[in-house]
C-alpha cells in the first residue's frame, strides 16, 4: 500500500500575486520506505476586485489667491486601492468630481484639482468640493469612496476703500489742545484689514495749516487732526473736502465708478468758557533804583475771549516791592528800590474773570531795578601799612585795591590820588580800580617818629560823582639789612615787638566781659544771701514792714516827747506796778488817741490772729524787726526775740496803764493773749 505525505512549506509573496510552494513524499505503509525522489510544486493565487480605493483623508483643506488665472493648481487628493494592479484594472484608480465642481476640475488619474474660472473672494470666499475615487475604469461595476474637499480663496487689495457717506458733520470744543482728534470719517474697504490701506488728503488745501487727515491704525477711518488751536470767537465753522486714494491690483479704468470716493466734512466749533488772555506770554520793566513811592513801572492787559467780555481783575503776588490797579493792570511801587540788594523782581500777575466761577490766568513779569551812581568807591580791606626805617625812594609799600557797589560797565574806573601832596610818600593809579602805595622820600628815624598818615582819595566816574576819602596809617619800623630783598620782614619784625590796634581792642573787650560777668556773679549770690532773711515769710508778713506812720517820730535823741526810761524800767522787772501806787494822770494822758483803727493796728490785728490759731508754729514777733535800736537811744533793745529767756508767767496787764499809744500793745499781751489761752 502506497503512503502520499503532504509536507507544507513556505507563503512565498511575489511582485505581482502570492504563492505557496509545497513538498510531496510518496511512502510504503508496510515498510516505509520512499518510493520516489521528494517533488515540490508551487501554488499561484489569482486576485479578485473585492477592495474599494481608499483616500488618504476624509476631509482635504486647500486655498488659492482670489483673481487667480483659470487652471490655477489648487490641491491633490490621493486615493489607494489595495487590489492587485496587474489584473484587469483592479487597483486602478480614476478621479471625478460629483459636487461643487461649477468653478474647478480634477484630473482624472492624478487627482490634482484645479480653478477652472476666475473667483472673487468678496463674492465667495470659499468653496466645498465632493471627489470619488473609482476602481476598474472602464468597466461597469467596481468599487468607490468619497472625501470633502473645502477650498478657500485668499484675499488681495483689489478693492478701493471708499466713504460710507457723502457728507459728515461734527463737532469740535475751541479749547481741544493741539495733535487733539477734531472727528473721524468712517470708510468701508470689501479687502481684509490687513489689504486695507488708504490714504487721505483735502481736496482744496485751505485748512492744510489748521488740520490734519490721517489714517486709524487700527480702524483704517480717517481722522482729522488739529494742528493749530480753535477760537470759537473768530470761526465758527469750517467746510472742507476729503479724498480717499489707495493703490490696488485693480486698474483704475476697472474700478466701479459709483464709489464715493470723496466727501464733505462740515466742522463745528463748539464754544467754551476760557480764561483771560494776556497780550504777552510774558512782560519785562525796568525802574530806576532812586524812583519814589508810586512811581509807575508799566501796564498789563488780558481781555475775555468769549462772547460774554467779562470784566477782569488783577492781582500781584511776589513780594510788597510793587502794587498794581486791580482794575487797569497800572503796577507802580509800593516800598523803595535798591539795586545793590536786589537786581531783578520777578512778580506773577494774576487776571481774573469778575464774577461767581470766574476763570483766572496768570502771566510772569521780569522788573529790572536800573542802577544809579548812589554808592560811593570803598577798599576791599583794611590795610596795615609798614616801612622800613631803612627803605629807599621808589619802593612800592603797598597795593590797594577798591570796588565800587553800583554797576561797573565797560570803560567806567575808580580814581585814586592824594587829598595833599605828601613829603614822604606818593600814590600813583594803575588805573584798573588798584593803587601803588610809593615811597618818596626815605631816611626814617623809628625813635622820633613812628607814624605817618597818608589821605588817600577813591573817586568814580558816574553821575554825579562819588568821593570817599581813607586815611591810611603807616608806621615806621626797624628792619635788618635785607629789607629790600625781603618786604615782609618789617612786618614780621613789628609783629614781634608789639600788638596790633585790633589785638588790643579784643583784649580790652574780654576784659570787659570778664568783669561784667563777674559783677554779675557777685550780685547773684547776694541776692540769694538776701532771699534766706524773707524766707518762710508770706506776703503779707512782707508787706507789713512797710507801713507808713501817720505821725513822725521824735528820732534817737528826742527824749522829751517819750520818756524810755519807763520802757527800761519795765523790761528790767517782771512786777506789775499797782494802781494805787500811780495815783496821777498817766504820763501819755496829754496824747490823743486816733479816732479809728489805722493800717498798722488792722495788720497786727490780723497778724495776731493768724498766730493765735497756728497752734504748731513757733511764737514769732513780727512787730519788732530790728535787733538792736542804736547806740543813742536809752531804751536799748526793743526785740522780744531776746525776752524768750525771760519768765513766761510775766503779766502785761500793767501797759493798759501807759496811754492810749501802748493801748493795742496791751490788747495784743493782755487781753487778747488771756481770751485765747496763749502766753508769751
Amino acid at each position: 500500500m502506497i503512503l502520499v505525505i503532504f509536507m507544507p512549506g513556505r507563503h512565498w509573496i511575489g511582485k505581482k500575486s502570492p504563492s505557496i510552494i509545497s513538498k510531496l513524499k510518496s511512502l510504503t505503509k508496510k515498510t516505509n520506505k520512499q518510493l520516489e525522489p521528494t517533488s515540490e510544486f508551487e501554488i499561484k493565487l489569482n486576485d479578485i476586485n473585492d477592495n474599494a480605493p481608499r483616500f488618504t483623508h476624509n476631509i482635504y483643506n486647500g486655498s488659492v489667491i482670489e483673481m487667480s488665472k483659470p487652471g490655477t493648481s489648487v490641491l491633490q487628493v490621493i486615493a489607494v486601492d489595495p487590489d492587485d494592479s496587474s489584473v484587469s484594472g483592479h487597483a486602478r484608480v480614476m478621479y471625478s468630481i460629483i459636487k461643487g465642481g461649477e468653478n474647478f476640475r480634477i484630473d482624472l488619474d492624478t487627482g490634482i484639482i484645479t480653478s477652472s474660472n476666475v473667483l472673487d473672494r468678496e463674492q465667495q470666499k470659499s468653496y466645498e468640493l465632493v471627489v470619488r475615487a473609482k476602481d476598474m475604469p472602464g468597466y461597469e461595476g467596481g468599487f468607490s469612496s468619497t472625501a470633502s474637499v473645502i477650498i478657500t480663496l485668499e484675499d488681495i487689495n483689489d478693492n478701493v476703500a471708499t466713504f460710507t457717506k457723502k457728507q459728515y458733520t461734527i463737532s469740535v470744543l475751541e479749547d481741544r489742545p493741539i495733535g487733539s482728534e477734531a472727528g473721524m470719517l468712517q470708510i468701508e474697504d470689501k479687502d481684509e484689514p490687513q489689504n486695507t490701506n488708504p490714504m487721505f488728503s483735502f481736496v482744496k488745501q485751505d485748512y492744510s495749516g489748521l488740520f490734519n487727515v490721517v489714517s486709524d491704525n487700527i480702524t483704517k477711518n480717517a481722522v482729522i487732526v488739529l494742528k493749530q488751536l480753535l477760537d470759537y470767537e473768530k470761526v465758527k465753522t469750517y467746510t472742507m473736502e476729503v479724498e480717499v486714494t489707495e493703490k490696488t491690483t485693480v486698474p483704475p479704468g476697472k474700478r466701479d465708478p459709483q464709489v464715493n470716493t470723496r466727501a464733505m466734512v462740515f466742522l463745528n466749533v463748539l464754544d467754551v468758557d476760557e480764561p483771560p488772555v494776556f497780550q504777552r506770554p510774558s512782560y519785562f520793566f525796568s525802574i530806576f533804583e532812586n524812583a519814589s513811592l508810586g512811581t509807575h513801572v508799566g501796564s498789563v492787559f488780558a481781555e475775555d475771549p468769549d462772547e460774554a467780555q467779562k470784566i477782569v481783575r488783577y492781582s500781584i503776588n511776589g513780594g510788597n516791592v510793587f502794587t498794581i490797579n486791580r482794575d487797569s493792570g497800572s503796577i507802580k511801587t509800593s516800598n523803595n528800590l535798591d539795586r545793590e540788594m536786589n537786581a531783578w523782581h520777578n512778580v506773577t500777575i494774576t487776571a481774573v474773570e469778575d464774577g461767581p466761577g470766574g476763570k483766572e490766568s496768570t502771566v510772569s513779569v521780569f522788573l529790572k531795578v536800573l542802577d544809579i551812581n548812589d554808592n560811593s568807591p570803598e577798599l576791599d580791606y583794611e590795610y596795615d601799612l609798614f616801612v622800613c626805617a631803612n627803605a629807599r625812594p621808589g619802593k612800592v609799600i603797598q597795593t590797594i585795591a577798591a570796588s565800587d557797589k553800583d554797576e561797573m560797565t565797560n570803560g567806567q574806573k575808580l580814581s585814586f590820588y592824594l587829598d595833599h601832596a605828601h613829603s614822604n610818600f606818593s600814590l600813583v593809579d594803575n588805573h584798573d580800580n588798584t593803587a601803588n602805595i610809593t615811597l618818596k622820600q626815605g631816611g626814617f628815624n623809628p625813635d622820633e617818629k613812628k607814624t605817618y598818615f597818608l589821605p588817600v582819595v577813591i573817586s568814580d566816574n558816574g553821575r554825579p560823582q562819588l568821593v570817599s576819602t581813607y586815611t591810611l596809617e603807616i608806621v615806621v619800623c626797624g628792619c635788618d639789612a635785607n629789607a629790600e630783598a625781603e618786604p615782609y620782614s618789617c612786618r614780621g619784625a613789628y609783629a614781634q615787638t608789639g600788638v596790633s590796634i585790633h589785638a588790643l581792642t579784643v583784649i580790652l573787650l574780654c576784659i570787659l566781659a570778664i568783669l561784667v560777668i563777674t559783677l554779675l556773679i557777685v550780685m547773684r549770690r547776694k541776692f540769694k544771701k538776701d532771699s534766706l532773711v524773707t524766707l518762710g515769710k508770706s506776703a503779707g508778713e512782707i508787706h507789713e514792714q512797710l507801713v507808713s506812720y501817720d505821725e513822725e517820730g521824735g528820732g534817737e535823741m528826742d527824749t522829751n516827747g517819750y520818756d524810755v526810761s519807763v520802757l527800761n524800767s519795765v523790761r528790767r522787772s517782771s512786777m506789775r506796778p499797782r494802781p494805787e501806787a500811780q495815783p496821777g494822770p498817766c504820763l501819755y494822758a496829754t496824747v490823743q488817741k486816733p479816732a479809728a483803727k489805722g493800717d498798722m493796728a488792722v495788720m497786727i490785728e490780723v497778724k495776731k490772729d493768724e498766730a493765735d490759731h497756728d497752734r504748731d508754729g513757733i511764737p514769732y514777733d513780727t512787730l519788732h524787726i530790728y535787733g538792736y535800736e542804736g547806740s543813742e537811744s536809752l531804751a536799748g533793745s526793743l526785740s522780744s526775740l531776746e525776752s524768750a529767756s525771760s519768765d513766761s508767767d510775766q503779766d502785761y496787764d500793767f501797759l493798759n496803764d501807759w496811754g492810749p499809744r501802748f493801748k493795742t500793745l496791751a490788747e495784743l499781751y493782755g487781753v487778747d493773749g488771756a481770751e485765747n489761752g496763749y502766753e508769751y
